[in-house]
C-alpha cells in the first residue's frame, strides 16, 4: 500500500528515528575516517548536531510543519560541530524551507525539499568538494527529481532514492583517491545514509521511537584527558539537592525584561541557571532545594514540557561531577559576563578555540579574550562560538577556529551574531591561530590586521604527532595499528614506531632553506625530560634557526610542531 502524503507528526517520528539510527551507529561511522587517528570525530559530530535538533522536536507534543521545520532547523543550526555537522544543519535548513508553510508532504514538495537541502548545503561551503557528504546529497535530490516526476508514492520514492544515495556513497572513494587508498567511504555521506535509512524504516512501521530519548552519551576522553578522582566529590557539599529543568511553551509574551526577572527568580531559589528564551519556548535549569517553585513560576508564563528532577544526593559520582561542571561553568561565565558589562565596550576582542592547558594559557597572555576548550578530540558546536562571541565585549570580534574542522562552524555562528562585527581568521591549527594573534597591530583597521593576520598565518607549515587506531594505506605509507604519524597540514608526512624519531622526521619535512623558527608544543603524555631532550637535537640538527619549547598540555598529539 503506497504513502502518498506524510505529515507533521509522522515526520517528527521519522526525524527521530533516523537520529536514534546515526546515534547507534556514530562509533561505526568514525572508524570510517580516513586518518587513522584516535580522535575520528565525523559520526559524533553528525550524532551531536542532529541531537541538538531532536531535543528540540521531542518537546513538540502537536507539532506543525511550521513549529517541526523550526526546530529542525534552529536546533540543528545552533548545535552544529564540526564540518559534517555543519553541513548536516545546512541540508535540514535547506529541506525544511519548502515544507515549513505546508500541512504535508506530497511528491512533488519532497523532491523540492531534497533540491533545497542539496542547494543550500552546497552554498554554505566555500570550496565544495566532490566525493563528499554533498556528492550524496546531490545525487539523491536528482533522483527525487526523476521518481517523484513518475509516481505520488512517497515510501516508494524514498525506497529509490536512498537506493540512489548508496550507489552515490559507494562512488566517492573513485572521486577522491584518498578514500580508495584507504579502503574506505566518504564517513559525512555514510552519516546521512544512515538517518536516511532510519527515516525510511520508521515510515515504513520496521523502526520506532518508543523509549528514545534525545541526548547524546558522553564518551570518555582519549588518552588521559579529562581523569579526575570521582569520589572526591562530596555529596556532602551539595548547597541544592534537586536538578530541575523543563521546557516554557510560552502562551503569552515573553520579553527581555520578563526574561531577566525569570533569572532573576530562579537565581533567588537556586544556582546553576540556564534560562535560554527562543521564539516561542523557554528552556530552564536550575539546581535547586524546592523544585516546585521553578515548576509554579514556569507555569505563570505558559505549559510546560520535557521536564526533568533529579535528586542529586543520590546520583552517581559521574553525574555529581558532571553537575559540578556544569555550576563551575555557568559561575565562570557569569563573572566573566559581570566584568564586560562593568566596562566600556572594546573595539576589538579575540575568541580562540584550543586544547591543552599550555596552549590556553599561551592564547590568554597574548589577549585572547574567550578561550573555547575544544580542537581536534571536540569539535565546538556554533551555538559555544556564538556564545562566546556575544561575550566578548567588543564592537568587532575576530575568531580563531585553530582546527580546519571547526572553521564552517565559526562561520555559521558569525551569520547568527547581531550588533557586532565578527571576523573568521581561517586558522587550521593553534600553531597559525598563535602566528595571527602575534601580527595583530593596534592602531590598523579591522581589514587591514585580516589581511595581515591571514598572510602571515600562511607562512606557518605545522605538524601534529599521534598513533594509529587501526591498520591501514596512506599516500602509499603502510600503517599498523599503535604507529606513531606525523601528520601535516595537507596530509601524512612520516610513520614509525618512535615518538621522537617520527617528530624528527616529521619537522624535517616541514623545514627548508627559509625557515627560521621551529616551535614545539608537548603534550599531557610527554614528559618535559623527553621534551627537552628532542628540543637539543633540533638545535643540533638545525643550528640557524631558532627552537621554541612549549608545554601544550594537549591530548591525543604528543607534539603538535610549527615551522616559520
Amino acid at each position: 500500500m503506497g504513502v502518498n502524503t506524510i505529515d507533521a507528526n509522522m515526520l517528527k517520528n521519522m526525524f527521530l528515528a533516523g537520529a536514534k539510527r546515526i546515534e547507534a551507529k556514530k562509533e561505526w561511522i568514525n572508524e570510517l575516517n580516513v586518518f587513522p587517528v584516535p580522535d575520528g570525530d565525523t559520526g559524533t559530530n553528525m550524532t551531536m548536531t542532529i541531537m541538538s535538533a531532536a531535543r528540540e522536536v521531542s518537546a513538540l507534543t502537536n507539532p506543525d510543519m511550521e513549529s517541526l521545520s523550526k526546530a529542525i532547523s534552529q536546533g540543528a543550526l545552533r548545535g552544529a560541530r564540526g564540518n559534517s555537522g555543519v553541513i548536516l544543519s545546512q541540508l535540514f535548513r535547506g529541506f525544511t524551507r519548502p515544507i515549513k508553510d505546508e500541512k504535508v508532504i506530497d511528491s512533488v514538495i519532497a523532491a523540492e525539499a531534497f533540491k533545497k537541502a542539496s542547494e543550500t548545503a552546497y552554498k554554505a561551503v566555500m570550496k565544495p568538494k566532490e566525493g563528499t557528504i554533498l556528492t550524496v546529497a546531490r545525487g539523491m535530490a536528482e533522483k527525487a527529481a526523476d521518481v517523484f516526476d513518475t509516481t505520488d508514492d512517497l515510501a516508494e520514492g524514498l525506497r529509490q532514492i536512498i537506493e540512489y544515495g548508496d550507489y552515490m556513497l559507494s562512488l566517492t572513494p573513485e572521486m577522491l583517491p584518498v578514500l580508495k587508498q584507504a579502503g574506505v567511504v566518504d564517513s559525512g555521506g555514510q552519516g546521512l545514509m544512515t538517518v536516511l535509512k532510519g527515516a525510511y524504516d520508521c515510515l515504513m512501521g520496521i523502526e520506532t521511537v518508543d523509549g528514545f530519548v534525545a541526548e547524546v552519551k558522553p564518551t570518555a576522553p582519549a588518552g588521559n584527558a579529562g581523569k579526575m578522582g570521582l569520589d572526591e566529590i562530596e555529596t556532602a557539599n551539595i548547597r541544592f539537592g534537586y536538578c530541575t529543568e523543563f521546557i516554557v511553551m510560552l502562551e503569552k509574551p515573553f520579553d527581555e525584561k520578563d526574561e531577566e526577572e525569570f533569572k532573576a527568580f530562579l537565581s533567588s531559589i537556586g544556582d546553576s541557571i540556564v534560562c535560554v528564551a527562543d521564539s516561542d519556548i523557554v528552556k530552564v535549569h536550575v539546581h535547586t532545594n524546592d523544585p516546585g517553585l521553578a515548576i509554579q513560576k514556569g507555569l505563570s508564563y505558559g505549559s510546560l514540557t520535557s521536564m526533568k528532577i533529579d535528586n542529586m544526593r543520590e546520583e552517581h559520582h559521574e553525574r555529581l561531577f558532571k553537575d559540578a561542571q556544569k555550576l563551575a561553568s555557568a559561575q565562570a561565565q557569569a563573572q566573566t559576563q559581570r566584568a564586560a558589562e562593568a566596562e566600556p565596550e572594546k573595539e576589538i576582542g579575540f575568541v580562540a578555540v584550543s586544547m591543552g592547558d599550555g596552549m590556553k594559557k599561551i592564547f590568554s597572555e597574548l589577549g585572547v579574550d574567550e578561550i573555547i576548550e575544544g580542537g581536534q578530540t571536540m569539535n565546538p558546536s556554533t551555538a559555544d562560538i556564538l556564545d562566546a562571541v556575544e561575550r566578548v565585549n567588543a564592537k568587532t570580534v575576530f575568531v580563531l577556529p585553530n582546527n580546519k574542522n571547526i572553521i564552517l562552524a565559526a562561520q555559521q555562528a558569525r551569520e547568527l551574531v547581531e550588533g557586532k562585527k565578527v571576523i573568521v581568521i581561517p586558522s587550521k591549527t593553534v600553531p597559525q591561530g598563535i602566528t595571527a594573534v602575534i601580527n595583530y597591530i593596534n592602531g590598523s583597521s579591522a581589514e587591514e590586521n585580516e589581511a595581515a593576520m591571514n598572510e602571515e598565518m600562511q607562512r606557518v607549515k605545522s605538524g601534529q604527532i599521534t598513533y594509529a587506531v587501526r591498520d591501514t594505506v596512506i599516500d602509499d605509507k603502510t600503517i599498523k595499528e599503535g604507529d606513531i604519524m606525523g601528520l601535516g597540514d595537507d596530509g601524512l608526512l612520516a610513520v614509525g614506531e618512535n615518538i621522537e624519531d617520527t617528530t624528527l622526521e616529521t619537522i624535517a619535512a616541514l623545514v627548508d632553506e627559509d625557515s627560521e623558527i621551529i616551535s614545539l608544543y608537548y603534550g599531557e603524555d610527554v614528559s618535559e625530560e623527553d621534551a627537552e631532550n628532542l628540543t637539543e637535537k633540533l638545535e643540533e640538527k638545525y643550528p640557524d634557526c631558532e627552537v621554541e619549547l612549549n608545554q601544550g598540555g594537549q591530548p591525543i598529539y604528543y607534539y603538535v610542531v610549527s615551522v616559520e
